[in-house]
């Protein structure tokens, strides 16, 4: 009765041996410096891959394309909204009496950029809470967006609350 438990525990703990002297001298592990050719290309990229498929082909399964009402080409919506990127700009335009008042008042997006791009490389620190100036400056441009996206979902008459 002893003899089969001990003939079959052995190779058990040659195999428990050998992965504990594996994992010892650092084998399976991604170090700085592997190789990525075979470990993680061979891998880990196939359940990376097989993760995405699975996912898209639940979601497409779950929630189908075709499930909200068909479009009408005849029935015109009540307000026509643009992609929600350009709320913040479609408010400024759709509030400012002079369209050309909202036109150039529309630059201030790029400019923006530019002046926060810029104003970035200016300091050599990462910490953001050590660049006080450019982060204020993206915060508040941020909520002043924010702002401007929120009042263009509303009438024209409560588009810019707090006013």
């Amino acid at each position: 009765l002893i003899l089969p438990l001990v003939v079959v525990k052995l190779p058990y703990l040659k195999r428990a041996n050998s992965l504990r002297s594996k994992l010892s001298k650092g084998m399976g592990h991604n170090y700085m410096g592997e190789p990525a050719w075979p470990n993680d290309i061979l891998y880990i990229f196939p359940v990376v891959i097989f993760g995405f498929i699975s996912i898209l082909i639940g979601l497409s399964v779950s929630q189908p394309y075709g499930v909200s009402e068909p479009a009408d080409p005849f029935a015109t919506p009540l307000e026509i909204l643009p992609e929600w990127y350009i709320f913040a700009t479609f408010n400024i335009l759709r509030v400012l009496p002079a369209k050309l008042i909202g036109i150039l008042s529309m630059a201030y997006v790029p400019l923006l950029l530019l002046l926060v791009a810029f104003g970035e490389n200016v300091s050599k620190f990462q910490n953001p809470f050590r660049r006080p100036v450019m982060t204020s400056v993206f915060i508040s441009s941020a909520m002043y967006s924010f702002w401007l996206s929120f009042g263009s979902l509303v009438s024209i008459s409560e588009s810019l609350p707090l006013l």
